[in-house]
């Protein structure tokens, strides 16, 4: 509000100074009316790109367990296409050598597990996946 006051302060004295008799000040013209034609618009909306296809679910489910130095991974697959898991074992110790196990094929609704160990502590154990 006091913008307003401040704007209309400024505005009332430049208003009152202008001649009443003689045309305003010559400025940029005023630009015609917009026209539009119906017949340019079209009757149906553009043609949406079709959305991106799906991923496919894939990868079995798998719950690993550390106890000591022995690592488990019991894996379930519940999607319709067969995955190759393996297990990686990485252990604590400089000298201590890392595992990376075999792939083994779970079929759909199939069931694994998949063990690994090392000589001492275990640092991280993981699954990976593959399709056939």
């Amino acid at each position: 509000m006091v913008t307003s006051v401040i704007v209309t302060g400024l505005l009332i004295p430049a208003v009152a100074a202008q001649p009443s008799g003689e045309e305003a000040a010559p400025g940029p013209e005023v630009a015609a009316p917009a026209v539009v034609e119906f017949s340019d618009i079209p009757a149906e909306p553009p043609v949406q790109p079709s959305p991106p296809a799906t991923r496919d679910l894939f990868g079995a489910d798998c719950a690993t367990s550390i106890e000591g130095s022995q690592v488990t991974a019991h894996c379930h697959n519940a999607f319709p296409e067969t995955d190759l898991v393996s297990l990686h074992v990485e252990c604590d110790r400089w000298w201590d050598l890392d595992g990376d196990g075999a792939a083994v094929a779970v079929g759909p609704a199939g069931r694994t597990e998949l063990t690994g160990r090392c000589w001492k502590e275990v640092r991280a154990a993981w699954v990976s996946h593959r399709r056939a």
